[in-house]
C-alpha cells in the first residue's frame, strides 16, 4: 500500500510540473525583429534629418519694440526647432526670452518671459510638447549688442532656442 501512494504522490507531482513552452512560440519571429528594426532605423533616420534641419537657422527669433508676436520671417525657425522636438522625444529646448535697455527692469523681464512664451507655444503648435520646453526671461540683462542705437536694440529684442 506504501508503495502505492508513493507512486501516486509522484505521478501527482509529475502533473504539476511547469509546461515547458513549444520551441515555435518562445523565438521571436524573425518578420517581427525585421519590422522593428526598420522602424528603429526609420525614426533615427528621421531624428537625424530634423536635428539637421534645425541647425540651418541661427538659433534666435527677433521681435519688433515692445512686441512679443513671432514675426512670419522667423515661423521656419520656430518650425524647424517644433518639428525637431516632435520626432524626438528625449530633445529639451530652452527658450530663453531677452529684452532691449529700454524700460523698467521688471517690464523688460516680462517682455522676455512672453516672447519665451511665444515662442514655446509656436514650438507646441508643430508638435513639441510642453515637458519638452522650458522657458526663461532674462528680461535686459543680457544684451549681445551693448550699443545704444536702434540696431543694437534690435539685436537685443530677441528669444534664443538652446537644445539640451
Amino acid at each position: 500500500m506504501k508503495a502505492v501512494v508513493a507512486i501516486a504522490a509522484i505521478a501527482l507531482l509529475a502533473g504539476c510540473a511547469t509546461p515547458q513552452p513549444d520551441s515555435k512560440s518562445a523565438a521571436p519571429a524573425p518578420a517581427a525583429d525585421k519590422k522593428a528594426a526598420e522602424a528603429a532605423k526609420a525614426k533615427a533616420d528621421a531624428i537625424k534629418a530634423a536635428k539637421a534641419k534645425v541647425f540651418q537657422f541661427p538659433p534666435a527669433v527677433y521681435f519688433d519694440y515692445d512686441k512679443f508676436d513671432i514675426r512670419e520671417k522667423y515661423h521656419p525657425v520656430v518650425s524647424a526647432f517644433g518639428n525637431y522636438l516632435a520626432v524626438d522625444d528625449k530633445a529639451k529646448v530652452v527658450v530663453e526670452g531677452n529684452a532691449d535697455a529700454r524700460g523698467t527692469v521688471e517690464y523688460n523681464l516680462a517682455l522676455g518671459q512672453k516672447r519665451a512664451e511665444a515662442v514655446s507655444i509656436g514650438l507646441q503648435a508643430v508638435g513639441a510638447k510642453p515637458t519638452q520646453i522650458e522657458t526663461i526671461s532674462y528680461g535686459e540683462e543680457k544684451p549681445w549688442n551693448k550699443g545704444k542705437t536702434e540696431e543694437a536694440f534690435a539685436e537685443n529684442r530677441r528669444a534664443d532656442l538652446k537644445l539640451r
